[in-house]
C-alpha cells in the first residue's frame, strides 16, 4: 500500500481483494473496486453517486450482475493522483479520487448515469448537494445544546484518559519487555499525537465535565479484568482497549470538533498497524530460533544444489533461500519443487526469492522480497497468513516500514562486498549496528559474509547471518556452516528472552530483566 493513500482507500482495497478471493479466482476487477468503494452509505463515493440522483442499491445490483475488466491497482492509484493534482493540487489518493479513476478506466455504470465526467464535475464544483469532501457526511447539521456538550465532553475526557493510559502500558511493553526501540518510538509518537489532538480542545469544558465520583461504571466488575498471566496478554488487552477508546473518542469528539474527530480517526487506524506489528510476531518458532540462512543459486554451487543443501543443513543451516534470477517461470517452478523436497528431507525452512506465486505453487515456507518487489500485504494475500515473509532493507526507514507492514524477518545489508550480487553502496557494519539497536524483529545480516568476517557482524549486535558464496562455492559446505554456527553460537540464542517472558516478539538479544529492575517509567 503506497504511503500517500487514505485509510478509506486501504479498507476498500482489502474489501475488493476479499471479494475476489471469495469468488475463487483471486483477480480483483473494477466491479470489485466499485462495490468496495460504495459499501458504506455515508462514505464519499456513495455520497457522490447519491448526489447524481442514482439509487445505491440499483448500482450495487447492477455491479453484482456484470462482468468487468481486471483492475490494475497501481494504475488506478496513478490516475487518482493525477486527478487529485488537477482538482485539489494534492496527490493524496482518497476514495472519491479512486472512484473517479475506476469510472475513467471503464464506463461500467454509464447506463445509470454514473460516469467519470459527472463525478469529476461534482468534485470540481464542490456541489452544495455534498457535505465538505474532507469529512464524513452526516444527514443534517445540529447545534448541540449545552447539556449535550457537557455529556460529550465527559465522554471525550474519559476516553482520552483511557487511550493515554493504554499507550503508556504499551510503551512499557515495547520498551522493557521487547526492548524494541522502533516499536517504542511508534507508541511514543502515537501518545504525543493524542496529547496534541486533545490539547487542541478547550481544557475547561473537559475538566468541568469530569465526574469520577458519580461514574456508575466504577463499581461494575467484569470477569477476567484482574486476570493477566503474561506481559503479552497485557499488551493484547491494552491494544483492544486503546482502539475502543479511540473509536468512542472519535464519535463523541465529532460533537465538539470535526477536525479533532478526523485527527483521532487517523490515530485509530495507526493503532491497527501497530497491532499487526506486535501480534504478527511468533516467538519460539523455527524462524525465530534460526541463526544461519543460506542464499543459494544452482549455477554458483561447486557441486549439485541438492548435495549443497544437505551438507549445509548438516552443518547448521536452518533456512535455505532459492535465488534464481535467470530462469523462465516453468524452469524456476520445477527447480523450486525440487528444492522443496530437498529442504523437507534436510529439515530446514525453504524461502523463494522475489516470487510469491512460485512460493505458493511449490508450497515453500515463504518468500523474500526486495524493495522493488511486491509489498508484504500483497505477498500475504498470495501466500496466506502463516507464510514467512522477509524483506531486504538498506536504511532505517525501510526497516521501519517493513516492521509496520508485518514482515516476519529482515535482510540487513549489504554488509560486505558480495561475490554473487553487485551493489552500488554498502551500508556496512554501521547499518548492522543501527538495526541491532532499532528492532528485535529477526534480522539477518547479508552480503559477503563468511567465516573470516562473521565475528564483526556479531560484534555489531546481530547474531543472525545470511550467507551465499561462502557456502555455495565451498568444497565442504558442512564444515563452513559448522564454523559459522560456532561463531554465532558463542552468544545466547536469539529466542531466549522471548521464550522466558512469553513476549509477542523476539526479545532475545537483550533481555529486559535488568532494565526493568533499574530504569524508571
Amino acid at each position: 500500500m503506497p504511503s500517500d493513500t487514505s485509510p478509506g482507500v486501504e479498507r476498500a482495497e482489502a474489501h475488493a481483494a476479499a471479494s475476489a478471493a471469495q469468488r475463487g479466482d483471486g483477480a480483483v476487477t473494477l466491479a470489485d473496486w466499485l462495490l468496495a468503494l460504495l459499501a458504506d452509505d455515508e462514505a464519499k463515493p456513495a455520497l457522490l453517486v447519491a448526489a447524481l440522483g442514482v439509487e445505491l442499491d440499483a448500482v450495487r445490483t447492477a455491479l453484482a450482475r456484470r462482468d468487468s475488466p481486471r483492475a490494475v491497482t497501481a494504475n488506478l492509484y496513478q490516475i487518482a493522483r493525477q486527478k487529485g493534482l488537477f482538482l485539489r493540487s494534492d496527490a493524496t489518493v482518497t476514495t472519491d479520487l479512486v472512484l473517479l479513476a475506476v469510472l475513467d478506466a471503464d464506463a461500467i455504470l454509464a447506463d445509470l448515469g454514473v460516469t467519470a465526467e459527472a463525478v469529476e464535475a461534482l468534485l470540481a464544483t464542490a456541489s452544495p448537494q455534498l457535505p465538505e469532501m474532507a469529512t464524513d457526511a452526516v444527514a443534517e447539521f445540529h447545534v448541540p445544546e449545552p447539556t449535550e456538550l457537557v455529556q460529550a465532553a465527559r465522554v471525550v475526557d474519559v476516553n482520552a484518559n483511557r487511550a493515554r493510559e493504554s499507550l503508556r502500558v504499551l510503551d512499557d511493553y515495547c520498551r522493557f519487555v521487547l526492548n524494541d526501540a522502533l516499536l517504542t518510538g511508534e507508541v511514543k509518537r502515537l501518545r504525543h499525537d493524542l496529547v496534541e489532538a486533545v490539547g487542541g480542545l478547550p481544557a475547561g469544558p473537559l475538566l468541568a465535565a469530569r465526574d469520577t465520583v458519580h461514574d456508575v461504571g466504577t463499581a461494575v466488575d467484569v470477569p477476567g479484568e484482574y486476570e493477566r498471566t503474561t506481559p503479552a496478554q497485557v499488551a493484547r488487552v491494552n491494544l483492544a482497549r486503546l482502539q475502543e477508546s479511540l473509536r468512542s473518542l472519535e464519535e463523541y469528539g465529532k460533537i465538539l470538533s470535526d477536525a479533532f474527530a478526523r485527527r483521532v480517526e487517523g490515530l485509530r487506524y495507526a493503532t491497527y498497524t501497530l497491532e499487526r506489528a506486535l501480534l504478527s510476531r511468533r516467538p519460539g518458532d523455527r524462524l525465530h530460533r534460526a541463526q544461519l540462512y543460506a542464499l543459494l543459486t544452482g549455477s554458483q554451487c561447486a557441486a549439485s544444489l541438492e548435495w549443497t543443501i544437505a551438507e549445509a543443513a548438516a552443518g547448521g543451516v536452518e533456512v535455505v533461500q532459492l535465488r534464481e534470477k535467470g530462469m523462465g517461470d516453468r524452469e524456476l517452478l520445477a527447480r523450486a519443487r525440487d528444492v522443496r523436497r530437498w529442504t523437507r528431507a534436510a529439515g530446514v525452512l525453504f524461502v523463494v526469492n522475489d516470487r510469491a506465486d512460485i512460493a505458493a505453487l511449490c508450497q515453500a515456507d515463504g518468500v523474500h522480497l526486495g524493495q522493488d518487489d511486491l509489498g508484504v500485504a500483497e505477498a500475504r494475500r498470495v501466500l496466506g497468513p502463516e507464510a514467512i515473509i522477509g524483506v531486504s532493507t538498506h536504511d532505517a526507514e525501510q526497516v521501519r516500514r517493513a516492521v509496520l507492514d508485518g514482515a516476519d524477518y529482515l535482510g540487513v545489508g549489504p554488509t560486505f562486498p558480495s561475490k554473487t550480487k553487485p551493489f552500488d553502496a554498502f551500508p556496512g557494519l554501521d547499518f548492522v549496528r543501527e538495526v541491532a539497536g532499532l528492532t528485535t524483529l529477526p534480522a539477518f545480516a547479508l552480503g559477503g559474509i563468511d567465516a573470516g568476517n562473521v565475528a564483526g557482524v556479531v560484534a555489531a549486535g546481530l547474531r543472525r547471518v545470511a550467507v551465499s558464496s561462502a557456502l555455495a562455492t565451498a568444497d565442504d559446505p558442512k564444515a563452513v556452516a559448522t564454523s559459522l554456527r560456532a561463531a554465532l553460537d558463542r552468544s545466547p540464542r536469539p529466542s531466549d528472552g522471548a521464550a522466558r517472558f512469553g513476549g509477542l516478539g523476539d526479545a532475545g538479544e537483550r533481555s529486559g530483566l535488568d532494565k526493568m529492575g533499574r530504569a524508571g517509567g
